[in-house]
């Protein structure tokens, strides 16, 4: 078995572990400063709308010697407007000019032939009404609240109300990170950022679907016992699934990569960066959040209930008492320690994170039963 496996199969066990939940104001402070950067860089540079969203024109042109800078003067000089232009595969060129009519239109077209010195026939001119940008902006909208909405209602419905706020947070967070990145760089806001974001938002959720899973299940029964609180539980399964989570990131990351740094930075296919850029940030930030927000939200909010309350003050009575007298806060008891009815420990209960769990001997079951 590789090491990362071997890792991954410990974790899982809950021989070894990291403390996530009790270091969550750590992480609660990091995702307040990016988004508060994003945010700041979202109010200050705002987006770069691409022509889909202000309206504009859009050239094509035939093979020409003329290069992407020469082009860009040029074609600002003729609208008035700045100008991006992209040099395609063809040697060609793709002129995008935002805030231009058909009257305006026609004149740069001219323009643009007499200065690259081609006929005015072989340049396409496509044109986009801001019209039409404004009702893609409002079905973007509209697809990502409904989006939110049912994402809320199946998560309260499958789990709890606040393991659905809780995932509902760590999408907003993935939002603003991945907006406030876009306005940043000023990289084109197009369509391909819009199916961008929301392919993210799914990505993400299914990371956090997938601890809250673990969550759910380890829970059980938890207030029939009094050695693990919430938060040990909530411990254990985000150790348990982190080997799970880095590897479905990183495979998901590495042809994405490929797309944003090889295909749009080294080959200029700038088209691919309107979407690559988006993916590569969401999925980052939607790992990240789904260990490091999502769960320990969950916690916290769960933490407030009276039952893990009192839950709470009997397991740090019991460890206590154990440290006082030198014993393991693990010692097997006469107050129903363990699950009742047969269950099992929950997973993610296996130990005080990073301490090994002992087999209790002589019963004949597994580590966790009682």
């Amino acid at each position: 078995m590789s090491r990362l496996g071997n890792l991954g199969a410990r974790l899982y066990r809950g021989e070894v572990g990291y403390d996530f939940i009790g270091k969550r104001k750590i992480w609660y402070g990091v995702s307040v400063l990016i988004t508060i950067t994003a945010i700041l860089g979202l109010v200050v540079s705002g987006l770069n709308m691409g022509i889909e969203f202000k309206g504009g024109a859009v050239f094509t042109t035939p093979k020409t010697s003329v290069t992407v800078a020469e082009a860009e003067d040029l074609a600002s000089e003729a609208s008035g407007h700045q100008a991006i232009v992209q040099k395609l595969g063809n040697g060609g060129l793709r002129v995008q000019i935002t805030e231009v009519d058909t009257k305006k239109s026609d004149e740069i077209q001219d323009k643009l032939a007499a200065d690259l010195d081609v006929p005015r026939a072989k340049i396409a001119a496509d044109l986009v009404g801001p019209s039409w940008g404004e009702q893609i902006a409002n079905k973007a909208w509209t697809g990502l609240g409904v989006f939110m909405l049912l994402v809320v209602i199946y998560l309260a419905i499958a789990f709890e109300w606040r393991m659905a706020v809780a995932a509902l947070v760590a999408l907003i967070h993935d939002i603003t990170i991945t907006v406030g990145v876009y306005a940043l760089v000023g990289f084109e806001v197009t369509p391909g950022t819009v199916i961008g974001l929301l392919t993210i938002l799914g990505y993400s959720l299914y990371d956090t679907v997938v601890v809250f899973d673990s969550l759910k299940e380890g829970t059980h029964g938890i207030t029939r016992q009094t050695r693990y609180t919430y938060s040990d539980v909530a411990n254990r399964s985000i150790n348990s699934t982190l080997v799970r989570s880095i590897n479905t990131t990183v495979v998901a990351l590495l042809p994405v990569a490929g797309l944003l740094f090889i295909g749009g930075g080294v080959l200029g296919a700038g088209m691919l960066n309107d979407i690559s850029l988006a993916l590569f940030v969401g999925l980052a930030a939607g790992a990240y959040s789904s260990i490091f927000i999502a769960t320990p939200l969950v916690a916290d909010l769960k933490e407030f209930e009276p039952q893990m309350k009192a839950l709470k003050r009997r397991v740090l009575a019991k460890r206590a008492a154990a440290a006082a007298k030198g014993e393991s806060p693990d010692a097997e008891d006469t107050e129903g320690d363990a699950y009742a009815d047969g269950d099992a420990a929950p997973a993610g209960a296996g130990a005080v994170v990073g301490q090994r769990r002992q087999p209790r001997r002589g019963h004949g079951r597994t580590p966790g039963k009682r």
